[in-house]
């Protein structure tokens, strides 16, 4: 580090004591540090370099200021860096962490002086991590905790009594406290816990770059184990003492700088000690760091794929690393236990490992082999990092005529038809590099990101959840998630088709062209090289095709129509193919975003799937049942469910002879059961009648109004049921031929995306819409709820497409747009102000973008005219341009 930097410690000494008014003197220099070092940073000098300078720059002034505070000649007290200042790392905004050490008797003496001091240093916009601690607090504290112990053992001294910094040295070492071997299996449970709280994965959108697997702390770990026990300071060291040799130790070393150069330039963009890769920052590091746009790729998706593509090697060399240490240090001189697998390998000590250095050289095909005997030997907790190493350096042998060798498509083929540890192997295999080497169309996806709030992973990740999310339907122990799935996949006969199926689904993200086309494809030549039959190899390359049929299918078109669950049965073309496609469905789903799973969607696909099974069971031949003949079905069980409850014939036959046919269509035997019961029970024929019930069969909370018909009615009951936190996720409606209309929504809470079960808030609800609604002209439709922040970065232009359907004489309205607070009560607005009446809706949100189906009428109940498409189109565009509230 160069120390020729403007600051001179001398100047600063005589300006500090030579001014009545010291803070802005120290505010001043920390204003000039910052503004050369960015400049300096954007001017290409490392942060490696500039972290460093800036931890002595910050020793200089520091020293200078506790002149103002503390005599020269008092002896009593040491003043300690620690944590990442005490290893000379300082970032721009992270804490400056000093330990004032001293006796009881010193400390009491100054306290004043301390306070003073780090008032100071607060007032001077540092943020000081200050701790005034005794020598045998220090290790008290120490002792009952390892982050405080790992804290205080990285120190210097700044300034002070060189004696005390020494004695707390010797006080806090490894004979003493917490010994290597120790330090190390605490360390181990302290790694584990934190990948736990990142759901063990690094890949999601918005990555922590200290905290999450594969950031800077799994670097900083190893770091921190090497100095306790090996009294390794830097990871030249570890090079040194042999843990690593060449290529890792310049692998890590390029990992640890490509990370600091990040968290460097979040600080200065974030103003703050912001150690997350948060989308406000994305698309400005892509901008800094020199990506631009390509026809296939953002510079935003560019720059994560190198981030996560790090943080991968990051985890790989972290595991090495800490294995090898697990040898030295908890087994140094503990006799081998080893168990012979084959002619290749062997277990010593719960590890695999190869039985010779030359096995991969001899035996190629033994670098996929090793993966199928973790998958047989369960027991087995890991590779040994010697043999983690050889994989690595092994990999070049993975070419053409490798993966031409009937043994290496056998071996894979086998990984695939395991009863257990498919997942598990996958991602190891991920993580060393050889699924992307054995597949080469898999390392395209590898670190790939879409830039949008609903794929929360990366594209490889991603396959590898919905592979696992495959892999627990058949396992006995997460039987209660899906029972249902369960059951399917105990029937069909060939689950590893399933499997290739989710591997092969994504994997032509990102080539440009349809990637289900694309991937497609590259599942049925992969399939048919791999010795599959061509009727199995075609069922995998269909699943990967129409892998998005059966979700579009559920969430986007009426599956009340028969025509609809006709068309699709055509496509699917029998049972078999249908319980595939259902069981990836589910699994695609869950996988692109846990979050956004409900039992909503799950009862569309549900619904989906019993009606189509009830037709293949007839046979795609047969004849779907006339309207009449369903809605005669449907009325002779509702009647019979009525009588039961005591209402006569003729009170059901008054209420029903106002409702049209389709009303009959569109709801079960239940659900106009409990419709009718309340009706006929409604004795307040001038207020609107208000059902609520927590939960349906649909997957939501139902509410139910049947009310006089007004134009309004749709705006001002969506606006209500926003401003009361809801999510509309499905709403029909239906006019009756004296003037009321009977509407109903599934709702689910915005917050938890689950029904509402809270009986004090499902009568809020039912109260508030009862009250409102008897004068739905007063109601405002303006929704004063704040939009994500999340949701600004992503901007999806307004995009609306009418298609006529004939037979039932109505317009479908496909609407995709920024999901917005008050969308549905925008869309109601200009329906109102084109003369267009709705008959249902169906609403998906895919993280920030809405895609809304609508079903419309002119108020002749006929399909839209030219005229009002374009009337809608412009209202709609108009209302939803209005900029909404962020909070």
């Amino acid at each position: 580090m160069s120390k020729s930097f403007y600051f001179n410690a001398d100047t600063f000494s005589r300006d500090l004591t030579g001014s009545k008014l010291p803070v802005p003197v120290f505010k001043n220099a920390l204003s000039l540090i910052n503004q050369d070092q960015w400049q300096r940073f954007q001017n290409g000098v490392p942060a490696a370099e500039l972290v460093k300078e800036r931890a002595w720059l910050i020793d200089q002034m520091l020293v200078q200021c506790l002149q103002l505070f503390f005599t020269k000649s008092e002896p009593q007290l040491a003043f300690i860096a620690v944590g990442g200042y005490g290893r000379g790392e300082l970032f721009p905004a992270s804490d400056v962490d000093i330990l004032i050490l001293g006796n009881q008797k010193s400390i009491e003496k100054n306290r004043t002086s301390i306070l003073e001091f780090t008032t100071f240093l607060w007032d001077c916009g540092l943020k000081p991590g200050e701790s005034i601690r005794t020598i045998e607090e220090c290790f008290q504290l120490a002792h009952d905790d390892i982050t405080i112990a790992t804290n205080l053992m990285e120190s210097r001294l700044l300034t002070g009594s060189l004696e005390l910094y020494q004695n707390l040295t010797q006080a806090l070492a490894p004979e003493k406290i917490w010994p290597g071997d120790r330090f190390f299996e605490e360390k181990l449970k302290e790694q584990q816990a934190r990948y736990h709280k990142f759901d063990e994965t690094a890949y999601k959108l918005e990555p922590n770059i200290k905290e999450s697997p594969g950031g800077l702390r799994d670097i900083q770990t190893i770091a921190w184990v090497a100095k306790r026990h090996f009294r390794a300071h830097t990871v030249g060291d570890l090079f040194e003492k042999g843990f690593l040799n060449q290529d890792e130790y310049h692998l890590l070393l390029e990992s640890q700088n490509f990370l600091w150069k990040i968290r460097f330039a979040l600080h200065f963009l974030a103003k703050r000690a912001e150690d997350r890769l948060l989308f406000d920052f994305q698309k400005s590091l892509a901008l800094h760091f020199g990506y631009s746009d390509d026809d296939k790729h953002l510079a935003v998706e560019q720059f994560m794929k190198r981030y996560y593509r790090t943080a991968k090697e990051v985890i790989r060399l972290n595991e090495m690393l800490l294995q090898l240490f697990h040898e030295a240090i908890l087994d140094p001189n503990q006799k081998a236990a080893t168990k012979p697998l084959n002619r290749r390998f062997q277990v010593k000590n719960d590890f695999i490992e190869m039985n010779h250095p030359d096995t991969f050289k001899r035996y190629p095909f033994a670098l996929l082999e090793i993966f199928l005997l973790l998958q047989q030997h369960p027991k087995i907790k890991g590779v040994r990092a010697t043999t983690i190493r050889a994989i690595r350096d092994h990999r070049y042998l993975i070419d053409d005529n490798f993966r031409n060798d009937l043994r290496c498509r056998s071996l894979f083929m086998e990984i695939i038809r395991q009863p257990q540890g498919i997942t598990h192997e996958l991602r190891r295999m991920n993580r060393y590099g050889i699924l992307a080497a054995y597949v080469p169309i898999f390392a395209h996806i590898v670190g790939q990101m879409q830039y949008d709030l609903f794929h929360v992973y990366t594209v490889d990740e991603h396959s590898l959840f919905v592979v696992r999310n495959l892999r627990r339907f058949s396992s006995p122990e997460f039987y209660h998630e899906f029972p249902f799935c369960s059951a399917i996949i105990q029937r069909i006969s060939k689950p590893e088709l399933l499997y290739l199926a989710g591997f092969f689904h994504d994997i032509a993200k990102g080539r440009g062209g349809d990637h289900s086309e694309l991937g497609a494809q590259d599942a049925m030549e992969f399939c048919l090289h791999h010795g599959l039959s061509q009727y199995d190899a075609r069922i995998v390359s269909w699943l990967v095709r129409y892998h998005l049929l059966m979700s579009v299918t559920a969430q986007k078109k009426d599956i009340e129509d028969s025509e609809v669950i006709q068309n699709f049965a055509n496509q699917v073309e029998n049972g078999s193919r249908l319980d595939y496609l259902y069981l990836l469905t589910i699994a695609d789903i869950r996988a692109t975003n846990p979050a956004l799973w409900n039992n909503w969607k799950g009862s569309l696909l549900n619904e989906l799937y019993q009606r189509t099974q009830q037709l293949f069971s007839q046979g795609l031949a047969a004849v779907i049942p006339l309207d009449e003949q369903r809605i005669e079905e449907i009325r002779t069980e509702s009647r019979l469910k009525l009588i039961e409850q005591g209402i006569s014939a003729e009170v059901i036959q008054n209420i029903w002879s106002d409702f049209g046919t389709g009303y009959f269509l569109r709801y079960s035997p239940d659900e106009i059961t409990w419709h009718t019961l309340a009706i006929a029970k409604h004795s307040r024929k001038d207020h609107p009648l208000v059902l609520v019930r927590p939960e349906t069969h649909r997957g939501g909370s139902e509410i139910f109004l049947y009310t006089k018909d007004h134009e309004r009615l749709f705006a001002a009951t969506t606006s209500l049921l926003s401003q009361m936190g809801l999510t509309i996720v499905d709403a029909r409606i239906n006019s009756t031929h004296n003037n009321n209309t009977l509407d109903s929504y599934i709702v689910l809470d915005d917050a938890s995306g689950e029904p509402i079960h809270d009986a004090m808030r499902l009568v809020e609800i039912r109260d508030k819409l009862t009250r409102n609604l008897l004068n739905p002209q007063n109601i405002s439709l303006k929704v004063d709820k704040h939009q994500p922040l999340k949701h600004r970065y992503f901007n999806f232009p307004i995009h609306i497409i009418f298609n006529n359907d004939s037979k039932k004489m109505r317009t479908i309205m496909e609407l995709s747009c920024n999901d917005q607070p008050g969308l549905l009560s925008r869309v109601g607005q200009a329906f109102l102000d084109c003369g267009v009446l709705l008959q249902g809706a169906k609403i998906a949100t895919y993280g920030s973008r809405a895609e809304d189906i609508f079903f419309v009428t002119d108020n002749f109940k006929k399909i839209l005219s030219e005229t009002q498409q374009n009337c809608l189109r412009e209202h709609v565009q108009k209302y939803l341009a209005i900029p909404v509230a962020s909070q």
